[in-house]
């Protein structure tokens, strides 16, 4: 019988994680011991014996020194192995390292076909789910947390939300020009807008969230809509009226509420001249007068002259034929005809804006082009418990802008019991939809370095470096060797390997570290509601255990990992 401390020793408890790469055949074992981190200094190679044990459902690994008992059972993924080539085993401080040759890589179409009655784990494709919830008919949407009912009837209209570039897919497609086929895209980009509205009994759908019209929510106590205020823009750009370098330019002004509900009326002011012909430049004054309506997201009239005199030859050349005007000159004044010609043109204004730009859209994991300062965005709780579902778009702490209250899926079911087999939004999760958006960032903006901040304050909360986006991986505690229980069957999931920081409490020397940290390393902001973030932070930190201690940091970074 052994020593006292080789017995305690034996019965530790360890841990095994399996990974391997996509188009990769190789599958790597790290074990490790859960409680004393280090291995026993007695472990040699030479004394560790590996038994693949047909049908490949497990192994076994077992040490013939009595100095140091070792006897564990690992289960094998469903995987190929090649069985003609013997697994290479490596010992290190904290961790054993077993490598085993696959026929095929884990991600390979015939795993699935060889394994049907457990095919592989595939990412998460994040869906629309336009089709699959029209198919079900009444939706009834419940919290995942406490399983309360959060509409108040059941929602059957589902509209799917087009990307933020909108206007920018349309520019390419159709042209940016105002000329000749141009017109096209501005007429679709309003079209758009006004079609993709929060109505009451709808609901609009993205990739990430589901958004409801306020008032189909239980229990909703919105602020009241805000005060009558000025937006002021300069939508107006002119041609030079003259073969100089003169160029025109037209100001507008207009009073609405922050929901934008009303119609426009343009009156041309009488007395518009142009007041420096020896500059060249044009100016006009036009009035708006707003009057207040319910909201229903029609588009606003607007009336503008055409610049357009009989009387005079002195015709000016423009890219838009459609577009050229005449000048008169009267009493050495050039004056705009009382008899202007009126165009009349779809407008697209104050919340409208912000949603075509992106500022009202999508908001789980934003970047600094979906920002602006006009708009804040307030959490949105559950009724019954204090769960943040979402978030809703505010103007000056008011009612949302544009009345509708996103809800993020991983965090609504739609049916009871929730994430039981009926419910469409049972595969997202916090992790998931931050590994599937984060990879998409990457792809976009060129760069692996991120900073999450906080969505409210900005302020940085997460350090993450992207490492593996390829990754798979399992894990689990090993079993004694001469155990009789059934092997589980296993199954390797897709998974992003990431480093992390944590810095939510880190102090203003720390958080200036970070800040001149991204900045050298061109990081990339992103932004979340803080509660969300801290789901994500335990996710990460729960995660990192996946690992011996000798491979859990790098340059002050802990690994982790996110499924897919």
């Amino acid at each position: 019988m052994g020593s006292e401390g080789e017995f305690e020793f034996s019965d530790e408890k360890w841990r095994y994680t399996w990974e391997s790469q996509s188009h990769t055949p190789i599958l790597r074992l790290l074990l490790f011991p859960i409680i004393s981190k280090t291995l026993n200094p007695s472990f040699k190679q030479h004394n560790l014996t590996v038994y693949l044990h047909s049908p490949p459902s497990f192994l076994t690994i077992t040490s013939s020194s009595s100095a140091a008992a070792l006897s564990l059972r690992v289960p094998i993924p469903n995987v190929l192995l090649d069985a003609d080539s013997p697994p290479t085993l490596r010992l290190f401080t904290d961790h054993i390292e077993l490598k085993l040759l696959l026929l095929l890589p884990v991600d390979h179409p015939v795993i699935s076909a060889v394994h049907q009655t457990s095919p592989i784990h595939l990412p998460l494709q994040m869906e629309y789910d336009v089709d699959k919830l029209s198919s079900v008919g009444e939706v009834e949407f419940v919290c995942r947390s406490c399983g309360y009912n959060l509409t108040k009837k059941p929602i059957r209209n589902f509209v799917e939300m087009p990307s933020a570039n909108w206007r920018e897919v349309a520019d390419n497609w159709f042209g940016a020009c105002c000329c000749s086929f141009g017109g096209i895209s501005e007429k679709l980009v309003t079209r758009y807008v006004n079609s993709h509205s929060c109505a009451q009994g709808m609901c609009l759908l993205s990739s990430t969230s589901v958004i409801f019209y306020k008032d189909d929510l239980v229990e909703s106590d919105f602020p009241k809509p805000c005060d009558q205020h000025e937006y002021v823009s300069d939508d107006f750009g002119g041609d030079g009226v003259s073969e100089g370098t003169g160029s025109s330019g037209l100001s507008e002004e207009r009073t609405s509420t922050c929901s934008d509900a009303g119609e426009a009326n343009c009156a041309f002011d009488e007395n518009a001249m142009i007041a420096h012909p020896e500059k060249g430049q044009l100016s006009a004054n036009f009035r708006y007068e707003v009057v207040k309506n319910e909201p229903d997201c029609s588009d606003f009239a607007r009336t503008c002259p055409d610049l357009n005199d009989t009387e005079d030859v002195n015709n000016i050349s423009s890219c838009c034929a459609h577009m050229s005007s005449t000048l008169g000159d009267k009493d050495g004044e050039h004056h705009l005809s009382r008899n202007a010609r009126k165009i009349e043109t779809a407008e697209i204004v104050g919340n409208q804006k912000s949603f075509l730009n992106g500022f009202l859209g999508d908001v789980f994991m934003a970047r600094s082009s979906n920002l602006t300062k006009d708009i804040e965005w307030h959490e949105f709780t559950c009724p019954r418990c204090p769960t943040p579902l979402g978030a809703y778009p505010c103007c000056g702490g008011c009612a949302p802008v544009d009345e509708g209250v996103r809800l993020f899926k991983c965090y609504i079911s739609t049916c009871v019991p929730v994430l039981g087999p009926g419910d469409i939004f049972s595969k997202y999760t916090v992790d998931k939809m931050f590994a599937n958006r984060l990879m998409e960032c990457a792809n976009d903006e060129s760069t692996f370095r991120f900073v999450v901040r906080d969505l409210t304050t900005k302020s940085p909360f997460l350090q993450i470096v992207l490492l593996n986006p390829d990754a798979w991986s399992c894990s689990g505690n090993c079993s004694n060797a001469e155990d009789k229980d059934p092997v589980p069957k296993l199954q390797l999931r897709p998974v992003i390997k990431v480093l992390f920081s944590d810095c939510k409490a880190a102090a203003e020397s720390q958080l200036r570290m970070v800040d001149e940290w991204a900045a050298k390393n061109s990081a990339e902001d992103i932004f979340m509601l803080p509660y969300h973030i801290q789901d994500l932070v335990n996710s990460l930190i729960a995660a990192k255990d996946l690992y011996p201690s000798s491979c859990s940091s790098l340059h002050g970074l802990t690994l982790s990992s996110l499924q897919q």
